[in-house]
Protein backbone atom coordinates (compact mmCIF):
# COMPACT_ATOMS: atom_id res chain seq x y z
CA UNK A 1 0.00 0.00 0.00
CA UNK A 2 1.53 3.11 -0.85
CA UNK A 3 2.04 5.98 1.40
CA UNK A 4 -0.40 9.30 1.35
CA UNK A 5 1.01 12.14 0.58
CA UNK A 6 -0.19 16.20 1.67
CA UNK A 7 1.32 19.10 -0.08
CA UNK A 8 2.01 22.28 1.76
CA UNK A 9 0.28 22.20 4.83
CA UNK A 10 -0.76 18.99 6.50
CA UNK A 11 -4.71 19.80 5.25
CA UNK A 12 -3.42 20.84 1.38
CA UNK A 13 -5.10 24.20 1.94
CA UNK A 14 -2.91 27.00 1.04
CA UNK A 15 -0.96 28.68 4.20
CA UNK A 16 -2.77 31.73 4.32
CA UNK A 17 -6.55 30.44 3.74
CA UNK A 18 -7.53 32.76 5.99
CA UNK A 19 -6.31 36.18 5.28
CA UNK A 20 -7.72 35.12 1.25
CA UNK A 21 -10.98 34.75 2.58
CA UNK A 22 -10.82 37.64 5.13
CA UNK A 23 -9.97 39.89 2.32
CA UNK A 24 -12.95 38.76 0.38
CA UNK A 25 -15.40 39.11 3.30
CA UNK A 26 -13.96 42.53 3.99
CA UNK A 27 -14.98 43.62 -0.03
CA UNK A 28 -18.15 44.94 1.64
CA UNK A 29 -16.60 47.40 3.93
CA UNK A 30 -14.03 48.73 1.22
CA UNK A 31 -17.54 49.37 -0.54
CA UNK A 32 -18.51 51.11 2.14
CA UNK A 33 -15.94 52.73 2.73
CA UNK A 34 -15.77 54.25 -1.14
CA UNK A 35 -19.14 55.26 -0.31
CA UNK A 36 -18.19 57.32 2.66
CA UNK A 37 -15.18 59.20 1.14
CA UNK A 38 -17.71 60.23 -1.84
CA UNK A 39 -19.96 61.47 0.81
CA UNK A 40 -16.89 63.22 2.52
CA UNK A 41 -16.16 64.74 -0.55
CA UNK A 42 -19.53 66.03 -1.36
CA UNK A 43 -19.78 67.03 2.08
CA UNK A 44 -16.55 69.74 1.49
CA UNK A 45 -17.78 70.27 -2.08
CA UNK A 46 -21.27 72.01 -0.17
CA UNK A 47 -19.09 73.57 2.51
CA UNK A 48 -17.44 75.45 0.15
CA UNK A 49 -19.91 76.51 -1.96
CA UNK A 50 -21.65 77.62 2.03
CA UNK A 51 -18.45 79.62 1.92
CA UNK A 52 -18.82 81.00 -1.52
CA UNK A 53 -22.30 82.11 -0.46
CA UNK A 54 -21.54 84.02 2.79
CA UNK A 55 -18.83 86.02 0.50
CA UNK A 56 -21.80 87.58 -1.98
CA UNK A 57 -23.12 90.27 0.48
CA UNK A 58 -19.97 91.35 2.21
CA UNK A 59 -19.06 94.09 0.10
CA UNK A 60 -22.65 95.39 -0.16
CA UNK A 61 -23.34 95.26 3.32
CA UNK A 62 -20.37 97.99 3.89
CA UNK A 63 -21.79 100.00 1.23
CA UNK A 64 -24.99 101.78 2.54
CA UNK A 65 -25.89 102.90 5.01
CA UNK A 66 -29.32 105.13 6.40
CA UNK A 67 -27.50 108.24 5.33
CA UNK A 68 -26.68 107.60 2.03
CA UNK A 69 -23.41 105.63 0.75
CA UNK A 70 -20.89 105.12 3.18
CA UNK A 71 -17.70 106.03 1.11
CA UNK A 72 -17.47 109.50 1.42
CA UNK A 73 -14.27 111.25 0.52
CA UNK A 74 -12.77 114.71 1.46
CA UNK A 75 -10.96 116.91 -0.99
CA UNK A 76 -9.07 120.12 -0.21
CA UNK A 77 -8.42 122.73 -2.43
CA UNK A 78 -5.26 123.64 -0.74
CA UNK A 79 -4.49 120.17 1.27
CA UNK A 80 -0.98 121.97 2.78
CA UNK A 81 -3.02 124.90 4.68
CA UNK A 82 -5.97 122.51 5.30
CA UNK A 83 -7.04 119.04 4.90
CA UNK A 84 -9.01 116.58 6.71
CA UNK A 85 -10.79 113.02 7.30
CA UNK A 86 -14.49 111.94 7.17
CA UNK A 87 -16.13 109.33 9.21
CA UNK A 88 -18.07 107.12 7.36
CA UNK A 89 -21.03 106.79 9.51
CA UNK A 90 -21.61 110.62 9.78
CA UNK A 91 -20.57 112.36 7.01
CA UNK A 92 -22.91 114.47 5.08
CA UNK A 93 -22.19 115.37 1.58
CA UNK A 94 -21.59 118.93 0.68
CA UNK A 95 -19.01 122.21 0.10
CA UNK A 96 -17.87 124.48 2.46
CA UNK A 97 -15.44 127.75 2.10
CA UNK A 98 -13.24 128.11 5.45
CA UNK A 99 -10.21 130.36 5.71
CA UNK A 100 -7.34 129.71 8.16
CA UNK A 101 -6.79 132.70 10.35
CA UNK A 102 -4.91 131.62 12.67
CA UNK A 103 -3.17 128.15 14.04
CA UNK A 104 -3.63 127.35 17.69
CA UNK A 105 -0.76 126.92 19.74
CA UNK A 106 0.90 126.06 22.79
CA UNK A 107 2.20 128.07 25.36
CA UNK A 108 6.24 128.13 25.04
CA UNK A 109 9.45 129.99 26.57
CA UNK A 110 13.11 129.69 25.55
CA UNK A 111 15.74 131.04 27.93
CA UNK A 112 19.10 132.87 27.02
CA UNK A 113 22.46 130.47 25.76
CA UNK A 114 24.80 128.85 27.59
CA UNK A 115 28.42 127.15 26.21
CA UNK A 116 26.94 123.79 27.61
CA UNK A 117 24.46 121.87 28.40
CA UNK A 118 26.01 119.64 31.44
CA UNK A 119 28.19 121.42 32.83
CA UNK A 120 27.45 125.32 33.47
CA UNK A 121 25.23 125.27 37.04
CA UNK A 122 22.14 127.28 37.14
CA UNK A 123 22.34 127.45 40.69
CA UNK A 124 20.27 126.44 43.57
CA UNK A 125 16.61 127.17 44.51
CA UNK A 126 13.38 126.67 42.47
CA UNK A 127 11.16 127.78 39.23
CA UNK A 128 7.66 129.00 39.55
CA UNK A 129 4.83 128.65 37.03
CA UNK A 130 1.54 129.68 37.24
CA UNK A 131 -0.46 126.83 35.22
CA UNK A 132 -4.38 126.21 34.41
CA UNK A 133 -3.85 123.79 37.57
CA UNK A 134 -2.35 126.66 39.88
CA UNK A 135 1.00 127.87 40.62
CA UNK A 136 3.98 125.08 40.46
CA UNK A 137 7.42 124.68 41.69
CA UNK A 138 10.23 122.91 40.53
CA UNK A 139 12.73 123.24 42.80
CA UNK A 140 16.56 122.44 41.33
CA UNK A 141 19.47 120.82 43.26
CA UNK A 142 23.47 121.04 42.53
CA UNK A 143 23.69 117.80 42.96
CA UNK A 144 24.92 115.46 40.40
CA UNK A 145 24.54 117.71 37.56
CA UNK A 146 20.90 118.88 38.49
CA UNK A 147 21.43 122.68 38.41
CA UNK A 148 22.98 122.32 34.84
CA UNK A 149 20.58 123.03 31.93
CA UNK A 150 19.86 119.12 31.32
CA UNK A 151 19.39 118.90 34.77
CA UNK A 152 16.78 121.58 34.99
CA UNK A 153 14.98 120.35 31.73
CA UNK A 154 14.71 116.62 33.57
CA UNK A 155 13.25 118.02 36.94
CA UNK A 156 10.93 120.18 34.85
CA UNK A 157 9.99 116.79 33.19
CA UNK A 158 9.89 114.92 36.15
CA UNK A 159 7.43 117.00 37.79
CA UNK A 160 4.33 116.19 35.61
CA UNK A 161 2.70 119.91 35.60
CA UNK A 162 1.90 119.87 32.37
CA UNK A 163 5.18 120.79 30.74
CA UNK A 164 7.51 119.78 28.62
CA UNK A 165 11.71 120.84 28.77
CA UNK A 166 14.05 120.27 26.26
CA UNK A 167 17.69 121.69 25.63
CA UNK A 168 18.31 122.97 22.21
CA UNK A 169 21.37 124.23 20.37
CA UNK A 170 21.00 127.12 18.41
CA UNK A 171 23.72 127.64 16.12
CA UNK A 172 23.19 131.11 15.56
CA UNK A 173 25.07 131.87 18.89
CA UNK A 174 28.04 129.96 18.23
CA UNK A 175 29.49 131.17 21.85
CA UNK A 176 26.02 129.98 23.95
CA UNK A 177 24.15 128.00 21.46
CA UNK A 178 22.44 126.04 24.45
CA UNK A 179 19.29 126.97 25.38
CA UNK A 180 16.53 125.52 27.18
CA UNK A 181 12.81 125.33 25.61
CA UNK A 182 9.93 124.97 27.37
CA UNK A 183 6.40 124.00 26.34
CA UNK A 184 3.20 123.24 27.63
CA UNK A 185 1.31 120.33 26.58
CA UNK A 186 -1.53 121.30 25.23
CA UNK A 187 -3.09 124.53 22.74
CA UNK A 188 -6.05 126.99 23.30
CA UNK A 189 -6.32 130.10 25.34
CA UNK A 190 -7.88 127.75 28.09
CA UNK A 191 -4.16 126.08 28.33
CA UNK A 192 -2.21 129.54 29.35
CA UNK A 193 0.94 128.94 31.32
CA UNK A 194 2.82 131.87 32.90
CA UNK A 195 6.97 131.47 32.21
CA UNK A 196 8.19 131.59 34.97
CA UNK A 197 9.49 133.47 38.05
CA UNK A 198 13.48 132.03 38.88
CA UNK A 199 14.86 131.78 42.15
CA UNK A 200 18.06 130.21 41.70
CA UNK A 201 21.44 131.54 43.73
CA UNK A 202 25.29 130.84 43.07
CA UNK A 203 24.89 129.78 39.98
CA UNK A 204 28.11 129.73 37.29
CA UNK A 205 25.80 132.24 34.74
CA UNK A 206 22.66 134.38 34.74
CA UNK A 207 19.88 132.57 33.83
CA UNK A 208 16.73 134.11 32.18
CA UNK A 209 13.92 133.58 29.44
CA UNK A 210 14.64 135.52 26.69
CA UNK A 211 11.27 134.94 24.60
CA UNK A 212 7.89 133.51 25.34
CA UNK A 213 4.60 133.35 23.57
CA UNK A 214 1.17 132.72 25.24
CA UNK A 215 -1.22 129.69 24.24
CA UNK A 216 -4.13 130.49 21.59
CA UNK A 217 -6.74 129.33 20.15
CA UNK A 218 -6.98 128.57 16.09
CA UNK A 219 -9.48 130.59 14.34
CA UNK A 220 -11.31 130.05 11.17
CA UNK A 221 -13.97 131.02 9.08
CA UNK A 222 -16.17 128.66 8.07
CA UNK A 223 -18.60 129.82 4.69
CA UNK A 224 -18.00 133.25 6.14
CA UNK A 225 -18.31 132.88 10.14
CA UNK A 226 -15.51 133.23 12.51
CA UNK A 227 -15.05 130.67 14.99
CA UNK A 228 -12.12 130.03 17.61
CA UNK A 229 -11.39 126.34 18.70
CA UNK A 230 -8.74 125.04 20.76
CA UNK A 231 -7.10 122.79 18.51
CA UNK A 232 -5.68 122.03 15.16
CA UNK A 233 -7.39 119.66 14.70
CA UNK A 234 -11.34 120.74 14.16
CA UNK A 235 -14.53 118.97 14.89
CA UNK A 236 -18.16 119.31 14.82
CA UNK A 237 -17.82 121.83 12.59
CA UNK A 238 -18.65 120.38 9.43
CA UNK A 239 -20.88 116.91 10.17
CA UNK A 240 -18.45 113.75 10.34
CA UNK A 241 -15.49 115.76 8.70
CA UNK A 242 -11.81 116.05 11.03
CA UNK A 243 -10.33 119.22 9.85
CA UNK A 244 -6.40 119.58 10.05
CA UNK A 245 -5.30 122.85 9.95
CA UNK A 246 -1.74 122.98 8.59
CA UNK A 247 -0.75 126.69 8.38
CA UNK A 248 -2.93 130.15 8.88
CA UNK A 249 -3.30 132.03 5.28
CA UNK A 250 -5.68 134.59 6.07
CA UNK A 251 -8.06 136.26 3.03
CA UNK A 252 -7.77 132.68 1.74
CA UNK A 253 -10.76 130.27 1.56
CA UNK A 254 -10.23 127.13 0.68
CA UNK A 255 -13.18 124.75 -0.62
CA UNK A 256 -13.36 121.79 1.02
CA UNK A 257 -16.05 119.05 -0.33
CA UNK A 258 -17.26 116.21 0.83
CA UNK A 259 -18.63 113.68 -1.57
CA UNK A 260 -18.98 109.95 -2.55
CA UNK A 261 -15.94 108.13 -3.64
CA UNK A 262 -17.07 106.76 -6.24
CA UNK A 263 -13.81 104.69 -7.02
CA UNK A 264 -14.20 102.78 -3.94
CA UNK A 265 -18.26 102.43 -4.47
CA UNK A 266 -17.82 101.16 -8.06
CA UNK A 267 -14.94 98.53 -6.55
CA UNK A 268 -17.39 97.39 -4.06
CA UNK A 269 -20.23 96.69 -6.40
CA UNK A 270 -17.25 94.45 -8.34
CA UNK A 271 -16.47 93.02 -5.29
CA UNK A 272 -19.80 91.74 -5.55
CA UNK A 273 -20.15 90.55 -8.83
CA UNK A 274 -16.72 88.63 -8.63
CA UNK A 275 -17.92 86.74 -5.45
CA UNK A 276 -21.20 86.25 -6.99
CA UNK A 277 -19.91 85.23 -9.87
CA UNK A 278 -17.25 82.81 -7.84
CA UNK A 279 -20.52 80.59 -6.46
CA UNK A 280 -22.30 80.53 -9.96
CA UNK A 281 -19.24 79.16 -11.73
CA UNK A 282 -18.96 77.06 -9.14
CA UNK A 283 -22.37 75.87 -9.89
CA UNK A 284 -21.82 75.39 -13.39
CA UNK A 285 -18.45 73.19 -12.79
CA UNK A 286 -20.52 70.52 -10.95
CA UNK A 287 -22.44 69.96 -14.12
CA UNK A 288 -19.75 69.83 -16.48
CA UNK A 289 -18.55 66.27 -17.79
CA UNK A 290 -14.91 65.45 -17.30
CA UNK A 291 -12.88 62.13 -17.43
CA UNK A 292 -12.54 59.66 -13.67
CA UNK A 293 -9.54 57.63 -13.40
CA UNK A 294 -11.16 54.93 -15.60
CA UNK A 295 -11.46 57.46 -18.85
CA UNK A 296 -15.59 57.45 -18.40
CA UNK A 297 -16.97 61.19 -18.42
CA UNK A 298 -19.32 61.99 -15.67
CA UNK A 299 -20.74 65.09 -14.16
CA UNK A 300 -19.03 66.64 -10.97
CA UNK A 301 -19.77 65.18 -7.75
CA UNK A 302 -22.51 67.40 -6.83
CA UNK A 303 -23.85 67.41 -10.59
CA UNK A 304 -27.36 66.81 -10.86
CA UNK A 305 -28.32 67.74 -7.37
CA UNK A 306 -31.39 69.20 -6.78
CA UNK A 307 -29.99 71.41 -3.74
CA UNK A 308 -27.39 73.25 -6.95
CA UNK A 309 -30.80 74.57 -8.76
CA UNK A 310 -32.00 75.87 -5.61
CA UNK A 311 -29.09 77.51 -5.25
CA UNK A 312 -28.76 78.64 -8.81
CA UNK A 313 -32.17 79.92 -9.04
CA UNK A 314 -32.17 82.35 -5.78
CA UNK A 315 -28.84 83.59 -7.15
CA UNK A 316 -30.39 84.28 -10.52
CA UNK A 317 -33.58 85.61 -8.78
CA UNK A 318 -31.78 87.79 -6.91
CA UNK A 319 -30.22 89.80 -9.81
CA UNK A 320 -33.38 89.76 -12.27
CA UNK A 321 -36.26 90.94 -9.70
CA UNK A 322 -37.37 94.58 -9.28
CA UNK A 323 -36.86 96.01 -6.29
CA UNK A 324 -40.44 98.31 -5.52
CA UNK A 325 -41.09 100.27 -2.69
CA UNK A 326 -37.63 102.00 -2.57
CA UNK A 327 -38.73 105.26 -4.02
CA UNK A 328 -35.80 105.26 -6.49
CA UNK A 329 -36.33 105.41 -10.30
CA UNK A 330 -33.51 102.86 -10.90
CA UNK A 331 -35.74 99.16 -10.21
CA UNK A 332 -32.93 96.56 -11.88
CA UNK A 333 -30.11 95.43 -11.45
CA UNK A 334 -29.08 95.98 -14.95
CA UNK A 335 -30.21 99.28 -15.31
CA UNK A 336 -26.62 99.86 -13.26
CA UNK A 337 -24.35 97.95 -15.38
CA UNK A 338 -24.99 94.49 -13.35
CA UNK A 339 -25.73 92.28 -16.25
CA UNK A 340 -25.86 88.64 -16.99
CA UNK A 341 -23.21 87.12 -19.76
CA UNK A 342 -24.23 84.61 -22.25
CA UNK A 343 -22.54 81.80 -20.08
CA UNK A 344 -24.64 82.64 -17.14
CA UNK A 345 -22.07 84.58 -14.93
CA UNK A 346 -22.88 88.48 -14.31
CA UNK A 347 -20.54 91.40 -16.27
CA UNK A 348 -20.24 94.62 -14.43
CA UNK A 349 -19.42 97.86 -16.86
CA UNK A 350 -18.00 100.51 -14.29
CA UNK A 351 -18.83 102.94 -16.71
CA UNK A 352 -22.15 102.80 -16.88
CA UNK A 353 -22.86 102.05 -13.28
CA UNK A 354 -20.66 105.58 -12.83
CA UNK A 355 -22.34 107.34 -15.29
CA UNK A 356 -25.75 106.13 -13.13
CA UNK A 357 -23.80 106.91 -10.19
CA UNK A 358 -22.73 110.34 -11.15
CA UNK A 359 -26.18 111.48 -12.67
CA UNK A 360 -28.18 109.97 -9.72
CA UNK A 361 -26.60 109.10 -6.68
CA UNK A 362 -29.93 109.59 -4.59
CA UNK A 363 -31.44 107.05 -6.86
CA UNK A 364 -28.64 104.95 -7.04
CA UNK A 365 -28.29 104.87 -3.40
CA UNK A 366 -32.02 104.28 -2.64
CA UNK A 367 -32.04 101.18 -4.82
CA UNK A 368 -29.05 99.70 -2.94
CA UNK A 369 -29.95 100.80 0.24
CA UNK A 370 -34.14 100.84 0.14
CA UNK A 371 -35.38 100.59 3.80
CA UNK A 372 -32.26 99.00 5.05
CA UNK A 373 -34.68 96.03 6.07
CA UNK A 374 -37.16 94.89 3.44
CA UNK A 375 -36.54 96.71 0.45
CA UNK A 376 -33.68 97.44 -1.80
CA UNK A 377 -31.28 95.31 -3.45
CA UNK A 378 -28.28 95.10 -1.01
CA UNK A 379 -31.10 93.99 1.73
CA UNK A 380 -32.86 91.66 -0.93
CA UNK A 381 -29.14 90.30 -1.73
CA UNK A 382 -28.49 90.14 2.10
CA UNK A 383 -31.88 88.02 2.69
CA UNK A 384 -31.62 85.33 -0.12
CA UNK A 385 -27.86 84.29 1.04
CA UNK A 386 -28.89 84.20 4.40
CA UNK A 387 -32.09 81.99 3.62
CA UNK A 388 -29.60 79.75 1.36
CA UNK A 389 -27.08 79.69 4.28
CA UNK A 390 -29.45 79.34 7.37
CA UNK A 391 -28.74 76.59 9.83
CA UNK A 392 -32.45 75.48 10.40
CA UNK A 393 -33.94 75.51 7.45
CA UNK A 394 -31.26 76.46 4.27
CA UNK A 395 -31.23 74.06 1.32
CA UNK A 396 -26.95 74.43 1.77
CA UNK A 397 -27.50 73.34 5.54
CA UNK A 398 -30.41 70.72 5.21
CA UNK A 399 -28.00 69.03 2.27
CA UNK A 400 -25.17 69.07 4.89
CA UNK A 401 -26.93 67.50 7.64
CA UNK A 402 -28.54 64.54 5.06
CA UNK A 403 -24.72 63.86 4.00
CA UNK A 404 -23.66 63.91 7.68
CA UNK A 405 -26.29 61.91 8.70
CA UNK A 406 -24.77 59.02 5.50
CA UNK A 407 -21.42 59.40 6.85
CA UNK A 408 -22.39 58.90 10.49
CA UNK A 409 -24.52 55.63 9.59
CA UNK A 410 -21.77 54.60 7.17
CA UNK A 411 -19.08 54.87 10.27
CA UNK A 412 -21.61 52.71 12.35
CA UNK A 413 -21.76 49.79 9.67
CA UNK A 414 -17.78 49.48 9.40
CA UNK A 415 -17.17 49.36 12.43
CA UNK A 416 -20.29 46.28 13.40
CA UNK A 417 -19.06 44.77 10.01
CA UNK A 418 -15.34 44.83 11.71
CA UNK A 419 -16.14 43.52 14.87
CA UNK A 420 -17.90 40.98 12.96
CA UNK A 421 -15.51 40.24 11.14
CA UNK A 422 -12.82 39.74 14.27
CA UNK A 423 -15.09 37.36 15.44
CA UNK A 424 -15.36 35.27 12.18
CA UNK A 425 -11.28 35.37 11.52
CA UNK A 426 -11.18 33.96 15.37
CA UNK A 427 -13.26 31.07 14.59
CA UNK A 428 -11.67 30.47 10.88
CA UNK A 429 -8.30 30.35 12.53
CA UNK A 430 -9.62 28.05 15.31
CA UNK A 431 -11.11 25.68 12.77
CA UNK A 432 -8.35 25.54 10.45
CA UNK A 433 -5.94 24.89 13.12
CA UNK A 434 -8.51 21.88 14.69
CA UNK A 435 -8.54 21.14 10.65
CA UNK A 436 -4.26 20.47 10.49
CA UNK A 437 -4.32 19.01 13.67
CA UNK A 438 -6.78 16.35 12.81
CA UNK A 439 -5.01 16.22 8.82
CA UNK A 440 -1.71 15.68 10.71
CA UNK A 441 -3.07 13.00 12.78
CA UNK A 442 -4.12 11.09 9.87
CA UNK A 443 -1.08 11.52 8.21
CA UNK A 444 0.71 10.07 10.58
CA UNK A 445 -1.52 6.94 10.74
CA UNK A 446 -1.16 6.81 7.34
CA UNK A 447 2.56 6.52 7.25
CA UNK A 448 2.57 4.07 9.99
CA UNK A 449 -0.17 2.30 7.90
CA UNK A 450 2.30 2.48 4.92
CA UNK A 451 5.22 0.89 6.70
CA UNK A 452 3.99 -1.81 8.79
CA UNK A 453 2.59 -2.87 4.80
CA UNK A 454 5.97 -2.76 3.73
CA UNK A 455 7.51 -5.33 6.13
CA UNK A 456 4.53 -7.60 5.78
CA UNK A 457 5.94 -7.87 2.48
Amino acid sequence: MSTIRFSGMASGLPPNIVEQIMEAERIPIKQMTDKKAGDEDKLKLVSDLESKISEIPKSLSELVSVRGFQNNKLTSGAPDIINGVVDPESAIPGSWQVEVLQLAQKPGAISNGFPDKDKTEMGVGYIKFKTPDGVKEVYINGEGGGSTLEGVANAINRSNYGLRASVMNDRSDKDNPFRLMISGLATGDDMQIEFPTIYLLDGDQDFHFDKSHPAQNAKIKVDGFEIEVPENTVKDIIPGVNLELKQAAPGKAIAINVKEDYEVISGKIKTFVDAYNGALSWIQGQAKLSKDRSGRERLGPLGGDGMLRTVENALRRTIQSPQMGTGSDVQRANELGIEFNRNGTLNFSQDKFNKALTSNPKGVSAFLRGDNFATGFVPTVRREMMNLTNAAYGPLSTRKRGIEQRIKTADQRIERKENELVKKEESLRRKFSDLETKMSKLQQQGAALGGGAKQQG
